[in-house]
């Protein structure tokens, strides 16, 4: 089976790798027809183990290799392509939105924390198929009150973010 690995915090603040050096590991856990998407820690590979497995195994390869504690969600290419068709926002040039990959649940946890931030212009979220997506203007992800809350530590095991056109040149590989 076709699946994407999402890893959580990859080059930046210092967890620097270079995704030629974790498909190698990815493939020395076991996983077949290992390739990257960008740099940002997007890994497609086949496998025919459960979902719940591989998420075990790559964390452990990933955080003995790298010497950090990984973080990584695994979707299969369905998933993905639900991610990808759900996005309920229009394309605007000055608008980005993100959906976010993570626990059971996750979407709940980050509505509530969005609806509890201040906004800026334009800023909106919503759930479509239990899946959580974020729009938010260009130049302001990181200094909106909500990308302030996605940072915080205790959240670092709950989810990961990407950018919706992560998962269209993910889909096209």
């Amino acid at each position: 089976m076709k699946y994407c690995a999402f890893l959580r915090g990859v080059n930046v603040k210092g967890t620097n790798m270079k995704m030629a050096e974790v498909c190698e590991v990815f493939k020395n856990a076991g996983m077949q027809d290992v390739v990257s998407v960008l740099a940002s820690g997007n890994i497609i590979f086949s496998s025919d183990q459960k979902v719940e497995d591989l998420k075990i195994i790559l964390e452990k390869a990933m955080s003995e290799h790298f010497n950090y504690e990984a973080f990584l969600f695994v979707k299969s290419k369905e998933e993905i392509e639900i991610f990808w068709n759900s996005n309920p926002f229009d394309k605007n040039e000055d608008l980005h939105v993100y959906t976010f990959i993570g626990n059971q649940d996750v979407e709940s946890v980050l509505m509530k924390e969005f609806e509890a931030a201040l906004k800026t212009e334009n800023e909106d979220a919503k759930i479509v198929n239990g899946n959580f997506y974020w729009q938010v203007p260009k130049g302001n992800t990181l200094d909106s009150s909500f990308g302030k809350i996605l940072g915080r530590k205790n959240m670092k095991d709950q989810f990961t973010s990407r950018n919706i056109n992560t998962f269209e040149k993910i889909l096209k590989k």
